[in-house]
């Protein structure tokens, strides 16, 4: 899929993107109500063994968008739930947020080694960290400038992925993940291909929020703005006091106002980035950096229009 990949985008936006792909999927799951056993956040029947703290601190970010707060339950992760490969896959994200690329090259190698422990007793899951341990290998392959030996990494992943599919192609944890992966992978290929991957997105991959989030974001690349928005919305409704969504649902009314040169639509932007900007201390810090630079920006912007009404763009 990344032959494919390479065909519709430059090696810099591949370079560029790669580390961003898992980041996003493995920060981009919100824990939601249900009665799973022992910490499993995506199944509400079948449960699988997750552990407690990762729940909790899937929790602190994704219901309460508290990254700093889930940083704390992570470090209590590493020490009571040590064979769980999300953790460390967490612990790998942060360290990327953080620019600590060592960091990140030592979580993403004890995700592939609990990950492959893990292969014995729960294969699916195994096999799934398995791929995102080497996946987030190849970013730092990527970001240290080892261009070739991070590609070579992709057929790896990709045997993993398939190999925990063959176990149960509907599983919503690996729907998710490697439904981010084909979601980003989609918008630097033809439409039609577009169309079957988030077709089966929609259908298989939970829970509900990160579907609607990552549709929305999907939609927002595709230039599907009406269809972006509604998703933004319907994740919004579910958790609307999110301040990671509160800023996304503001970037999207700043991109419409901006296309329509409508100062109504600006305002509201600088409304929804307000709101998140409140609980900036809870965001991660590359989240918070975006924030504050698209929330000036708006700001400028509708003083500019209000003092001229007839400006045909900025």
């Amino acid at each position: 899929m990344l032959a494919s990949l390479t065909r519709f985008t430059p090696m810099n936006l591949i370079r560029n993107r790669w580390a961003q792909v898992f980041t996003q999927s493995l920060l981009g799951v919100l824990i939601v109500g249900g009665t799973a056993w022992a910490g499993d956040p995506f199944r509400p029947s079948n449960p699988h063994n997750i552990g407690d703290q990762t729940e909790a601190a899937f929790e602190a970010i994704f219901r309460d968008g508290n990254y700093r707060g889930a940083e704390e339950i992570l470090a209590v992760a590493l020490q009571v739930e040590p064979n769980e490969p999300l953790v460390y896959a967490m612990q790998a994200s942060f360290a990327y947020d953080a620019n600590d690329m060592e960091g990140m090259r030592k979580y993403a190698q004890q995700t592939l080694e609990s990950a492959q422990r893990l292969a014995a007793s729960d294969p699916l899951r195994g096999n799934l960290y398995i791929a995102v341990g080497h996946f987030l290998e190849g970013s730092y392959l990527l970001k240290k400038g080892s261009y070739l030996q991070a590609v070579g990494k992709t057929g790896t992943v990709f045997e993993h992925l398939d190999k925990a599919s063959a176990i149960n192609p509907n599983d919503p944890e690996l729907n998710l993940l490697r439904g981010y992966l084909d979601l980003f992978l989609s918008r630097y290929t033809p439409f039609s291909q577009s169309e079957q991957v988030i077709s089966r997105f929609e259908q298989y991959a939970a829970p509900d929020y990160l579907r609607y989030r990552a549709l929305a974001t999907t939609y927002r690349d595709l230039e599907k703005y009406d269809l972006a928005m509604a998703n933004i919305d319907r994740a919004l409704a579910i958790t609307p006091d999110n301040p990671e969504l509160q800023y996304l649902k503001g970037q999207f009314l700043r991109n419409e106002g901006r296309r329509s040169m409508d100062l109504g639509k600006l305002q509201q932007a600088q409304q929804y980035y307000a709101l998140a900007l409140e609980k900036q201390d809870q965001l991660s810090r590359a989240l918070v950096v975006q924030l504050n630079h698209e929330n000036n920006a708006v700001v400028d912007e509708i003083q500019k229009l209000a003092q001229n009404p007839s400006l045909k763009g900025f």
